[in-house]
């Protein structure tokens, strides 16, 4: 395993001011209470840190960085920790910053369409604030029962609505942050466009290696007129997939459009029971329409014609919300039903342009056969976010080195066809020897400079987005497990 010469950190002074700061209970340092902390949603590697706070406000939040700031204490900021890319994972010398008390709404602005949150609110409970008088919040993850404001932040996440109405970024007004010194900045603001640099989206989607967001200022918009949702069944995973730039192609810009194929369909309906995914069907697409009553009524037509056209077998469409839940309902649990079917399961996060799908599918099920492990695909089919979960099992030896590897083989096919190595689970440790695929040495350093702009010391999430080794290749036969220094694989 990969190493790193460290000097000894003496945590008594530390923990001392921590405590003087947020009191006893604000203080976790008892190992079976931090066994809490050790793994993020990527649970294949597990690393216990020194010691955890928990913050309530963004003064405190700023004088625990401070301290850090003092001793030259590495920090990694925490929120749900559902997170699957590693982000989250604390190191052996790290202070982990949990959020998850920082969960109260400060204000909600109906009229002007906005609220202001702290990062350790969970998404959904955005919306359900909003809800009774006609708003919502459009990015919506899979997790977003259980995900924080501040984790969607910090990976810049989307969810099934990202097609239509764009990821977190596109939601944030503003942010109050604390930077890697401990001082407080505002960025952005209550309106959506400000003057200057637009330093809200360098600070989105930058995995908390350039500070904190304490208090987040959201986009809420208002609930459509009508919405509806069309499942339709396939005997072919390529017959999905052309529907999905045949509808796009056709001017239609859904809500949302899913898809999931057989292994997954058959998870869901073992674990859930919606009763609505027919078991032999190759593959379901998922397709929410909404907006004024007579173009949901138009475009749902004309999809129905397009699904039908490409070989769907059957079309349910549902209008009431219980119905359409029940249809959403399998999709936005399929990621645990995985877990029923699998011991373990690694979950990639690609993006490619959606005219590869069906050849990107294809080679997906190719190295499937070369690997010897089944692969389910389930993901947001509109604007080609792939999320092939590799299913084996952990407690064999080796397993997990020949499972990321054949991840490894996913992302550089997704790079190939013109895509991406991440499109909502950033990159965290797992991705980060990856990122030399997809960037220039230039682009790299560069990105370096902003990181080093706003985290001079390198304090905030070390070892994170930017591969050490520099490549994959640099690293010669050490596989990418051990580019998690100091952490243990589960």
């Amino acid at each position: 395993m990969l190493t790193q010469e460290k000097t000894q950190i003496n945590w008594k002074p530390i923990i001392k001011k921590f405590i003087a700061v947020l009191g006893e209970k604000g203080v976790v340092q008892r190992k079976e209470e931090l066994l809490t902390y050790e793994c993020d949603g990527l649970t294949s590697y597990r690393q216990q840190p020194p010691v955890a706070v928990l913050p309530r406000t963004t003064e405190q939040v700023a004088e625990i960085v401070k301290i850090c700031n003092q001793y030259s204490v590495p920090f990694i900021a925490r929120g749900s920790g559902t997170g699957l890319s590693g982000g989250a994972l604390p190191s052996t010398d790290s202070v982990l910053i949990v959020t998850s008390l920082m969960r109260q709404i400060l204000k909600i602005d109906l009229e002007n369409q906005r609220v202001v949150v702290q990062p350790g609110i969970i998404n959904s409970w955005v919306t359900q604030a909003v809800s009774g008088a006609g708003f919502y919040f459009a990015p919506d993850p899979s997790s977003q029962i259980i995900c924080s404001i501040g984790g969607n932040i910090a990976e810049n996440s989307g969810g099934v609505h990202c097609l239509k109405y764009g990821v977190t970024t596109n939601h944030v007004l503003g942010l109050k942050i604390v930077l890697p010194d401990g001082s407080i900045a505002d960025i952005g603001g209550q309106i959506p466009e400000m003057p200057g640099y637009d330093l809200t989206g360098v600070f989105v989607g930058s995995e908390g290696t350039l500070g904190i967001a304490t208090e987040i200022t959201l986009k809420i918009l208002k609930t459509a007129e009508s919405i509806c949702v069309l499942l339709a069944d396939f005997t072919s995973v390529e017959a999905a997939a052309a529907s999905v730039s045949d509808i796009i192609s056709a001017g239609i810009i859904p809500g949302g459009m899913e898809m999931m194929d057989n292994i997954s369909i058959n998870a869901v309906e073992d674990v859930v029971a919606t009763n609505c995914y027919p078991r032999d069907a190759e593959a379901i697409l998922l397709v929410e329409i909404d907006g004024l009553e007579v173009e949901v009524a138009a475009n749902k037509k004309l999809v129905a014609e397009i699904c039908k056209q490409n070989g769907a077998r059957n079309i349910t469409s549902a209008s009431d919300p219980e119905t359409r839940l029940k249809l959403w309902k399998g999709r936005k649990a399929a990621f645990a039903a995985a877990g029923h079917i699998s011991p373990d399961y690694y979950v990639q996060d690609g993006v490619i342009p959606r005219t590869q799908l069906p050849y990107v599918l294809n080679e997906i099920e190719a190295i499937s056969q070369k690997y010897g492990y089944r692969i389910a695909n389930v993901f947001h089919a509109g604007d080609g976010n792939l999320h092939p979960l590799i299913l084996f099992d952990n407690s064999i030896p080796g397993e997990l080195e020949k499972v990321e590897a054949a991840g490894g083989e996913i992302l550089k096919l997704c790079v190939k066809v013109g895509g991406s190595i991440s499109g909502e689970h950033g990159i965290g440790a797992d991705k980060k020897c990856y990122m030399p695929d997809m960037f220039s040495d230039a682009d790299l350093e560069t990105m370096q400079w902003v990181r080093a702009v706003f985290n001079p010391q390198g304090l905030a999430n070390p070892g994170k987005i930017f591969p050490t080794p520099r490549t994959c290749g640099e690293a010669a036969k050490v596989s990418s497990h051990q580019q998690f220094a100091g952490v243990d694989r589960f």
